[in-house]
């Protein structure tokens, strides 16, 4: 699996600034955040797969746009996975006719730019030789992350998506026997400890706290930072305890595995 970070910010503002999108092997989109923005064309037209851990705009906001723009491109439907929670949340406020069309049934039902497909955590996605397994996540709204896997490489990457405080997402971390890389959020510096709490985010602290949990040594990356606070939770994350040693994400990064 070859994963391109297009986007790992918590917000906009230039100097590479773009919300959560992974693209994966070209086809696979982890998540439509603004980074989906900087592709071109083509690149948008070759994605089939769109993975999305939940609801949020800065997680979806390039999601209508692509359709929209590469649907007459494609010989078949893009395809939208979420969990059943998710899927009406963005059925009912983004592709209802008012906000946006509703690709899944332009230009026919029958033959639609997009289509939905709903997904539990725990169960698999198999596309060719890669899996891909929702993870537990605790978020203001239903959330998940997710376990990319490649059979022939006995490697994965496991992502967490926007969370707070999770044992299960621990519990099903620590069962990947494989782990190369983990993604993890810290969305604010430990100075809005308890907004972070509040809006079921993490902070250096609390993620310090909950690597704790983490039983094996993948490599750790952090996303998802304020970009205002960018520099203050880079410099909290390295001045922290513990033996993982986690690293802040960079846009453009891309992980083999």
């Amino acid at each position: 699996m070859r994963v391109e970070i297009l986007g790992c910010s918590g917000g906009i503002g230039g100097n590479g600034m773009r919300t959560t999108s992974l693209l994966v092997d070209g086809d696979i989109l982890i998540d439509a955040g603004t980074g989906v923005g900087d592709l071109s064309l083509e690149r948008l037209a070759a994605i089939d797969h769109v993975f999305i851990t939940h609801a949020h705009l800065d997680h979806i906001a390039c999601l209508p746009l692509m359709v929209d723009s590469v649907g007459e491109m494609r010989e078949r439907p893009i395809t939208m996975y979420a969990t059943a929670e998710t899927l009406e949340i963005i059925r009912r406020h983004i592709f209802n006719w008012q906000i946006w069309p509703d690709f899944s049934v332009i230009p026919t039902p029958e033959n639609p730019f997009l289509r939905f497909a709903v997904i539990e955590v725990g169960q698999a996605v198999e596309i060719g030789t890669r899996s891909i397994v929702p993870l537990p996540a605790i978020h203001t709204v239903p959330a998940v992350g997710f376990h990319l896997h490649e059979r022939s490489s006995g490697a994965s990457l496991a992502f967490s998506g926007d969370t707070s405080i999770c044992e299960p997402l621990w519990e099903a971390v620590n069962a990947i026997g494989d782990l190369r890389y983990l993604i993890i959020e810290a969305a604010f510096a430990n100075r809005e400890r308890e907004l972070a709490l509040l809006s079921k985010h993490l902070c250096p602290s609390l993620m310090l706290d909950e690597l704790g949990k983490l039983q094996s040594r993948p490599e750790v990356l952090v996303t998802h930072a304020k970009p205002s606070q960018l520099q203050q939770i880079a410099e909290e994350i390295t001045a922290g305890d513990g033996p993982h040693r986690p690293r802040m994400l960079a846009p453009g990064t891309i992980l083999e595995f």
